[in-house]
């Protein structure tokens, strides 16, 4: 078993088998960067009476690496690992200091729009061109009531996308088959999957699995009982864009993660319920700040990348949309990019 430096580490960790405070670390986990707390013991005698069943995680994650079982099948009819953000692929799996126990999966090939679909302007070469020098960057900008209307009647498009989504949702079920499913959809409303190819993302939605706070690529893992898993749509028609997402359970998740989707959507709805003309746009945010910490939960305040409600409220003559976005950790917070694959996850401590 592992000590020195290592064992300094595992100090606020508890036994796998017996829960008392960890002083030792399974030297096969570790040369695997396995996640601390699957391999945390306190003595030689707890770690060599759960060899028995302790081994069988080492032959899952071996199971899991490119060159192997069902990945390497995949590999061969090809199905790659993404990188770059999207702008390549590879029969490997990238090497990288994970945070928890998920891992990228080979994804399939990039799915086919039809000539008529109106598309935004990244579709073609990945390169979005109005956005990087939109007045919208700073501007809050006074929506027309025709923006207005075809704005809810392309969220109405993405929530029945969602719906068509979640229904596929249960244990055995991969994030790119959920994908081919969006995209189907969109299409068939008309509209444009906004994510797809948006510098160069490669897929038509986003699913955000366990400790993936967003931008997750849908790819050839299964979903497996007690899995959490985001589904985020976003459509293009008739000139704008409609972008919602919603949590889902997949068959039966522990109590822990109840309670924070419990609290998430208790945070939305709070916030949701102060927007009205005058109120600030911190005010809406303290509010989701404070409940989520009342709850024991802690809240990303530096990224607004995560799940969207578009509220529209008028005065006299005026029209304003107003995106209400955040994200609930139940640990530290804290996030890590997976840099070439698009991924921002929490860091499982």
């Amino acid at each position: 078993m592992a000590g020195g430096s290592d064992a300094a580490e595992t100090t606020s960790l508890s036994c796998v088998r017996c829960g008392k405070p960890a002083h030792l670390q399974c030297p096969k986990c570790m040369e695997l960067k396995l996640p601390r707390e699957g391999a945390a013991f306190c003595t030689q005698d707890c770690f060599k009476a759960s060899w028995t069943s302790h081994k069988s995680v080492h032959l899952k994650a071996k199971l899991s690496a490119p060159g192997t079982g069902e990945n390497s099948s995949l590999v061969s009819e090809g199905w790659r690992y993404c990188i770059k953000k999207g702008q390549a692929r590879t029969p490997k799996l990238p090497h990288f200091d994970w945070t928890g126990t998920l891992r990228p999966y080979p994804i399939s090939s990039k799915l086919t729009v039809p000539a008529y679909i109106e598309l935004p302007d990244w579709a073609l070469d990945g390169t979005p061109k109005v956005e990087p020098n939109s007045d919208l960057q700073h501007v809050v900008e006074i929506k027309t009531p025709d923006q207005i209307e075809r704005m809810r009647e392309t969220c109405r498009i993405a929530r029945e996308v969602l719906d068509a989504a979640a229904r596929m949702i249960r244990p055995g079920v991969t994030t790119d088959e959920i994908d081919r499913v969006v995209h189907e959809a969109t299409i068939t409303a008309g509209g444009y999957p906004s994510p797809l190819n948006y510098h160069f993302f490669p897929k038509s939605c986003c699913t955000s699995v366990n400790e993936v706070i967003c931008h997750g690529i849908p790819d050839s893992r299964k979903l497996e009982d007690g899995d959490i898993v985001n589904i985020d749509v976003t459509v293009y028609y008739k000139g704008v864009h409609g972008d919602l997402n919603e949590t889902y359970f997949v068959g039966n998740a522990d109590e822990a993660s109840r309670q924070l989707v419990q609290c998430t959507y208790e945070c939305l709805e709070k916030a949701i319920s102060i927007v009205k003309p005058g109120v600030r746009f911190r005010e809406i945010g303290e509010v989701i700040n404070r409940h989520a910490t009342m709850s024991g939960f802690s809240v990303v305040m530096h990224n607004v990348w995560f799940a969207i409600v578009i509220h529209c409220y008028s005065t006299e003559d005026t029209k304003q949309c107003l995106v209400v976005s955040f994200s609930c950790f139940a640990k530290t917070g804290k996030i890590v990019l997976w840099s070439w694959y698009w991924r921002a996850v929490s860091l499982c401590t």
